[in-house]
C-alpha cells in the first residue's frame, strides 16, 4: 500500500484572465516560493544580468565595429528576446513545474524539450564557471601590494610591454624620456635608432618627414600580457605542447563551486535573500568606474566610437548573428532556468510586467557597461597611439584587460581592484546559481525502471578541467577540419630529420630545414 503524503493540498479556482476562464489550482505547501514579487524580479535580473553584459557585450561591439551593433541587438531583443522571455515565465508560473515536467505535461511530444534545456545548461555551466574562476584569481592577486598587471617588470613580460604607470614615472623623472623596452629611454635616442635626425616625446622628424613616435614600434599593454601569459599561460602553447592544468585556476574553480553550493543550501529561500546584494551591488561598481572613466584623457573618443553608426557593418550577416546570440546569451533564454524560477511565483503574478522590466534592465545595463569600457578604451588608445579598433588584440579578454587598466589608475587601486573583481564574481555566480538550481530540481533520466547513476556527473567535471589547459582546442579544430580518421595520429609525410640528406656534401654550407608551423597545413623552409 502506498504511503500517503503528509501534507494537505489546497485547491482553489482562479481566473486565467482570458475570456473569464477558470481553472483549479492545487498548491503544494511543501514547495518553496518567493517571499515577495521583488525577490523574483531581482532573481531574474541577477540571472539575466551577468558577465555577458560586462564582458561579452562590449567584446561583440568591439568586434563588430562599434555603435552599429546596437541596432540589430535592440531589434533582436524586442522581436525575439522579450517574447521568449515572457513565454518561459508564463510556462513556469502557470504549471508550477520545472522545464522537463512542464513540457511533458503540456504535450508528450515536447518531452524532449526538457532534456534539450538540460543539455544546453550543462554546456554553459562547464565554461561559465571557468570565467567566474578567472574573476576569483584576479580578486586574490589584487591583495598583493603591487598589482602585477599594472607593470612590465614581471618575468613573463616581453620587451614590447607597455605600462602606463611606468610611462608616467619616466615623464616625472625626466620629461624627455619615454617608457620603451621595459625602461626609461630618451625619446631623441629612440628616434635616431629608427633613422631620424631628431625627435621629442611625441614625434620623430628630419628634413623630409615627420612621424608619430608611437607608430614606430609595437606596444602591448601590460594588462594584456598579464591576462594571456600569467592567467591563461598561452605563451609557447602549440599543437605539440598545449600545456597542462593551471593549478591556481583549479583552486579558484573549486572555491567558486563551493560558493555556489552555499548559495543553494536552502533552495529558493536562500536565493531570494542573496539576490538583494548580488543584483544591486554591480551597479554601484559600474557607476564608480564610469565616473573614473569619463575623467580620463581620450574618454570622449571612446564614447563617440561606441555610439557612432557605421552602416556598412550592417551588411554583414555575422553582425546580425552575433546580435541574436548575445540576446540569447544575456537573457539566458532557451535554457529552462526562467521556467524553474517562475515556477515558484504566485499563480496570479504579473509575469508580463516582470518580463518587460528584466529585459529592458538588461538592455540598459549592457549599454551602461559599454560606456564604461569604451571610455577606458579611448584612454588606452591615446596611451598606445593606436586606433581604438586595434588597441587590444585578444578581444575575448577585453574586460580582463581594459577594466584592470582603469582600476590601476584609481586612488587606492588595490581596494578598487578587489571591489571590481568581486563584482564580476557576483555577476557570474548569480547566473551560475540559477543554472545549477535547474539541475538540482531535475531528476536523473530513466530508461524503464532503470535510473541513470549520479557518477555520470564526473564527465562534466573532466570537461571543466580540460578548459583550464591553455590550448585544448587544437585537437577539436583538427578533428573538425578533417579527415576524421587515424591519420590524425600518424606522422605527416613531411616528418623527418631537420637537415636533409646531402646538405653537408661540401658543395654548400647552407642546409635546408623543414619547420612545421602549428597554424598552417604546409611546412615552410628556412635556411641556416
Amino acid at each position: 500500500m502506498t504511503e500517503a503524503k503528509q501534507w494537505t493540498s489546497k485547491t482553489k479556482r482562479v481566473s486565467l484572465g482570458v475570456g473569464g476562464a477558470l481553472v483549479e489550482l492545487t498548491q503544494d505547501p511543501e514547495r518553496g516560493s518567493w517571499a515577495n514579487p521583488i525577490e523574483f524580479v531581482l532573481s531574474c535580473i541577477g540571472y539575466a544580468v551577468g558577465i555577458g553584459n560586462v564582458w561579452r557585450f562590449p567584446y561583440l561591439v568591439y568586434r563588430n565595429g562599434g555603435g552599429a551593433f546596437l541596432i540589430p541587438f535592440v531589434l533582436m531583443l524586442i522581436t525575439m528576446g522579450l517574447p521568449i522571455f515572457f513565454l518561459e515565465l508564463a510556462i513556469g508560473q502557470y504549471s508550477g513545474l520545472g522545464p522537463n515536467e512542464a513540457f511533458t505535461r503540456m504535450a508528450p511530444a515536447l518531452e524532449g524539450l526538457g532534456y534539450c534545456t538540460l543539455v544546453v545548461i550543462l554546456l554553459v555551466m562547464v565554461y561559465y564557471m571557468v570565467i567566474v574562476a578567472w574573476t576569483l584569481f584576479y580578486t586574490f592577486v589584487s591583495f598583493v601590494p603591487k598589482l602585477g598587471w599594472a607593470y612590465c617588470d614581471n618575468d613573463f613580460n616581453t620587451n614590447d610591454c607597455y605600462s602606463g604607470l611606468q610611462g608616467i614615472q619616466c615623464q616625472t623623472n625626466d620629461p624627455e624620456t619615454i617608457f620603451y623596452n621595459k625602461t626609461c629611454v630618451s625619446a631623441r635616442l629612440i628616434c635616431k635608432n629608427f633613422g631620424f635626425e631628431d625627435g621629442n616625446v611625441t614625434h620623430c622628424f628630419d628634413t623630409n618627414r615627420l612621424e608619430l613616435l608611437q607608430h614606430l614600434y609595437t606596444r602591448i599593454l601590460s594588462s594584456e600580457e598579464y591576462f594571456n601569459d600569467r592567467v591563461l599561460g598561452l605563451r609557447g602553447a602549440t599543437w605539440e605542447h598545449f600545456g597542462g592544468i593551471r593549478w591556481e585556476l583549479l583552486g579558484c574553480l573549486t572555491l567558486a563551486w563551493i560558493v555556489c553550493f552555499l548559495c543553494l543550501m536552502r533552495g529558493v529561500q536562500s536565493i531570494g535573500k542573496v539576490v538583494y546584494f548580488t543584483a544591486l551591488f554591480p551597479y554601484v561598481m559600474l557607476t564608480a568606474l564610469l565616473i573614473r572613466g569619463v575623467t580620463l584623457d581620450g574618454a570622449g573618443d571612446g564614447s563617440l566610437w561606441f555610439i557612432t553608426l557605421k552602416w556598412s557593418t550592417l551588411e554583414s550577416t555575422s553582425v546580425w548573428a552575433d546580435a541574436a546570440s548575445q540576446v540569447f546569451y544575456s537573457l539566458g533564454i532557451g535554457c529552462g532556468s526562467l521556467i524553474t524560477l517562475s515556477s515558484y511565483s504566485n499563480f496570479n503574478n504579473n509575469c508580463h510586467r516582470d518580463a518587460i522590466i528584466v529585459t529592458f534592465t538588461n538592455l540598459a545595463t549592457s549599454i551602461f557597461a559599454g560606456f564604461v569600457i569604451f571610455s577606458i578604451m579611448g584612454f588606452l588608445a591615446r596611451q598606445v597611439g593606436m586606433p581604438i579598433d586595434d588597441v587590444i588584440k585578444s578581444g575575448a579578454g577585453l574586460a580582463f584587460i581594459a577594466y584592470p587598466e582603469a582600476v590601476a589608475r584609481m586612488p587606492l587601486p588595490n581596494l578598487w581592484a578587489v571591489l571590481f573583481f568581486v563584482m564580476l564574481f557576483i555577476l557570474g555566480i548569480g547566473s551560475q546559481v540559477v543554472f545549477v538550481y535547474q539541475i538540482c530540481t531535475y531528476e536523473m533520466p530513466r530508461y524503464g525502471e532503470y535510473i541513470f547513476p549520479g557518477w555520470v556527473n564526473a564527465i562534466g567535471i573532466l570537461i571543466g578541467l580540460s578548459t583550464l589547459a591553455p590550448m585544448p582546442f587544437f585537437f577539436i579544430r583538427r578533428l573538425w577540419k578533417g579527415p576524421r580518421d587515424w591519420s590524425l595520429f600518424r606522422p605527416k609525410k613531411t616528418w623527418g630529420p631537420a637537415v636533409e640528406k646531402g646538405a653537408g656534401n661540401g658543395n654548400s654550407s647552407m642546409a635546408t630545414i623543414k619547420i612545421s608551423q602549428p597554424y598552417r597545413n604546409e611546412p615552410q623552409e628556412d635556411y641556416i
